[in-house]
């Protein structure tokens, strides 16, 4: 329960996923219940999916850092 509460402030956010397994993931973390993490992720084109991951997967969850400046 003290992970869950942990990442309860990024729902809503862009976030990055550490996978145990070394792999990673982003998207925007909808919500965190049941020793699960729902991340909806962009697939390709128009399409989306929720997908979930359990805590025993994830190493660590990192909030997407913000925009330095403008890009021309």
């Amino acid at each position: 329960m003290a992970r869950q509460m942990n990442y309860r402030y990024l729902i809503g956010q862009p976030v990055g996923v550490s996978l145990v397994n070394g792999q990673g993931v982003s998207g925007i973390l909808c919500d965190v219940s049941n020793n699960q993490v729902y991340l909806l992720e962009y697939l390709y084109q128009s399409q989306f999916a929720t997908r979930h991951y359990s805590f025993a997967q994830i190493r660590d969850i990192h909030p997407f850092p913000p925009c330095q400046g403008r890009v021309y």
